[in-house]
């Protein structure tokens, strides 16, 4: 049996999310605006959701009792990240709501599962193909233009588990380095630039997406992202249609994001996180409804709220290493009148972890451009 929807839950209801992380933290806090409570399934003492959630259940994700009593608290649940495993969602789901549904999840977990799902549904995606032994490796190069990317098919984020190579031998070698797991070799795409989509859609199949977002990484990482995407009107159009179509091929509830490379003014589908994204952190700032607004309307089974950007943005991710760095100091990164700082209550500063985002916000997007280029 699959728990559904009946009405809309009032405010005064309990949400649940599985994972304490910042994404699980900013989610809380919009819920907690909305006049919902939130209760945090998550192993950390100390994890950011918890620290601004109602409720923290201090489990692992697999603990059979702590879901039961997730289940028993909450009145619906979601997740933070799309790691999760997807029997906890479906026992979950015997008894409350659940989204985005185990099945979307379980798709987002594996690349190879992923890809064939996108050619499943005739999604553009550049040329594929799994990789479980080195022997598959050779006849899958064959038929690419030389130039591959390898990447781990699962657990695999910002830059880690994936490898750009040149040849049989660098994708060889590769594969045995990442342990000999399951991996995806994907044609190498020369791209123009990267976009993602946001969107959230409710249980009545409204779908809303989010303007969108041209990315930029450094260190396979993503640095900041640009919104209104410097792209083209049918680039745009096609992408926001791309990802809705991708949303109801899944049959999803709550908040999708669908990153793609665009080259010329075609588009081929990357990834997608099922879950709000780094990507569209600027949503919290510079439109009506934040992606985790969204997420928080889709879970209650609300319908999603019609999104509205106000002004250009430019989200600027902190890493651990600017606030290590000799100098950092947030009093002065806080005194820039159009930043809005959002800091993630993370107990330690780390190379290469989010600490915090930073959303510019200002009249066109050359200036904020020039702006962002001193906070680095």
């Amino acid at each position: 049996m699959v728990a559904d929807y009946r009405k809309p839950l009032a405010p005064g209801a309990t949400l649940g999310v599985l994972g304490g992380g910042q994404l699980g933290r900013m989610f809380s806090q919009a819920a907690s605006k909305m006049g919902y409570k939130v209760c945090v399934l998550d192993p950390a003492a100390d994890s950011p959701a918890a620290e601004v959630s109602a409720l923290h259940i201090k489990a692992d994700f697999n603990d059979q009792a702590a879901l039961t009593e997730l289940a028993t608290v909450c009145d619906a649940v979601t997740t933070e990240f799309e790691n999760v495993p997807a029997n906890s969602l479906r026992l979950l789901q015997k008894s409350i709501p659940v989204s985005p549904p185990p099945e979307a999840v379980e798709i987002a977990q594996n690349r190879n599962i992923e890809k064939a799902f996108f050619k499943q549904h005739q999604l553009p995606v550049n040329a594929c193909a799994a990789i479980t032994e080195v022997a598959d490796i050779a006849p899958a190069i064959t038929g690419m233009s030389g130039k591959a990317v390898i990447k781990t098919a699962r657990f695999g984020y910002d830059g880690k588990g994936q490898q750009v190579c040149n040849s049989v031998a660098e994708v060889e070698a590769a594969f045995k380095e990442f342990g000999a797991v399951e991996c995806v070799l994907e044609d190498f795409v020369p791209f123009d630039c990267e976009v993602s989509v946001v969107l959230a859609r409710d249980i009545y199949g409204n779908i809303e997406t989010f303007p969108v977002v041209e990315n930029q990484h450094k260190y396979g990482i993503l640095d900041l992202c640009i919104v209104p995407a410097r792209v083209s009107e049918k680039v745009i159009t096609d992408a926001q249609a791309l990802a809705a179509k991708l949303a109801t091929a899944m049959n999803y509830v709550g908040v999708l994001a669908v990153e793609m490379f665009v080259c010329g003014e075609s588009l081929s589908l990357n990834e997608i996180a099922p879950r709000p994204h780094n990507s569209g952190h600027y949503t919290m700032d510079a439109c009506n409804y934040s992606q985790f607004d969204q997420q928080v309307r889709a879970l209650a089974g609300l319908p999603v709220g019609e999104v509205v950007q106000h002004q250009p943005a430019i989200m600027i991710n902190l890493l651990g290493d600017v606030l290590l760095a000799e100098g950092f100091d947030w009093s002065k990164l806080q005194s820039v009148r159009n930043a809005h700082v959002h800091v993630y209550g993370k107990s330690e500063a780390r190379a290469g972890r989010k600490m915090a985002h930073v959303n510019l916000l200002g009249s066109d997007t050359e200036s904020l451009l020039a702006q962002a280029s001193t906070f680095s």
